[in-house]
């Protein structure tokens, strides 16, 4: 999930499993413990973008990371406060704010390491889009009223658990949007008559109601989208060929190992001009839902050596406008 959310649910969970302990302190310690495992962004600055995609969500997503810091700052803050608190109590206070952060990026498109160094295996359960406003307003409205509230208020645990617990909602209600999909998806295959062995569903941005859809041969990739209130049996599949042979022409090999171990195997590559490009199909088309031949977010320029330092952002939201928003709106309400 992006930073802010993390943050509000960290203050939000803080509150349950401090207050009592630490009072106000336990808001602000909550929120800084939540972004434990993103310090792999400062480790990142000086890597190579290619290194950079496989490094974010690497090992401090891990267990044996997240086990490791959850001691290591236990045994840090039983140090600074004395006494007063017990090894075990910080122990569950860092180790909930870590974990929880862990489990949750697991439920994005990106891929989370949970089993690094002792696989490369990235946990991808693709059921909230990296920033859903629906799963964050809660938990973020909730640390809000926190912040304001006074540390004595009788209140206050209410507003963390409401947060908390709304959000723990909508992520149940995006699993359930899922399972749907699913299913709907490999009938409409079968029926199509398309493989069903490698395929994803996954949000498109800010909503659990339209689906992004990847099916992956060995020859490239159907790409469709099917919403939750879709009528129609059909899913209008468009096919990107996967064009393996030109991977040849990359200035650095290296860089193409990587890319495709990160993928997953859900890539495509293309030549346009003189430009050699890597697809990762897992972050979804630029405005698909518009135009179904539409470019792929996260594309990497193998040739010749351009700019690919913001690679994960540069396409999120290119070509983006109110008619593509009016699109969204529109394919969210279904097809019959």
């Amino acid at each position: 999930m992006d930073t802010i959310t993390h943050a509000a649910l960290g203050a939000c969970l803080g509150e349950v499993l401090g207050n009592k302990k630490i009072g106000k302190h336990a808001l602000t310690l909550g929120a800084v413990a939540q972004l434990i495992p993103d310090i792999d962004v400062l480790f990142s600055l000086s890597l190579d973008p290619s290194e950079n995609v496989l490094a974010h969500r690497g090992f401090t997503h891990s267990f044996v990371f997240g086990m490791l810091a959850t001691v290591l700052f236990a045994w840090l803050f039983k140090r600074k406060w004395g006494g007063a608190h017990s090894f075990n109590f910080w122990l569950i206070f860092f180790g909930v704010q870590i974990f929880v952060h862990i489990l949750l990026d697991g439920f994005n498109a990106y891929g989370t390491a949970w089993f690094e160094p002792f696989s490369h295996y990235r946990v991808s359960f693709n059921t909230l889009f990296v920033a859903d406003p629906l799963f964050s307003i809660s938990v973020g409205v909730s640390a809000l009223v926190l912040i304001f509230l006074r540390t004595d208020h009788q209140k206050r645990t209410h507003w963390a658990f409401a947060g908390i617990l709304v959000s723990l909602v909508y992520l149940t209600y995006g699993l359930i949007n899922k399972a749907k999909i699913d299913s709907d998806v490999t009938a409409a295959m079968e029926c199509q008559q398309i493989p069903t062995d490698n395929y994803f569903t996954t949000p498109t941005p800010f909503n659990t109601l339209l689906w992004f859809v990847v099916a992956t041969t060995d020859n490239g990739s159907y790409v469709g989208y099917r919403s939750v209130f879709d009528k129609s049996d059909r899913v209008d599949f468009q096919f990107f060929s996967r064009q393996d042979s030109l991977l040849s022409l990359a200035i650095s090999q290296d860089d193409v190992h990587r890319l495709k171990r990160f993928s997953q195997g859900h890539y495509t590559v293309e030549l346009a001009g003189d430009t050699l490009i890597f697809n990762d199909l897992r972050f979804g088309q630029m405005i698909g839902w518009k135009n179904p031949r539409e470019g792929f977010v996260f594309h990497y320029y193998l040739r010749p050596a351009l700019d690919n330092r913001m690679v994960l952002q540069r396409g999120r939201f290119d070509n983006w406008d109110i008619d593509a928003t009016n699109a969204l709106m529109e394919r969210i309400k279904g097809i019959d």
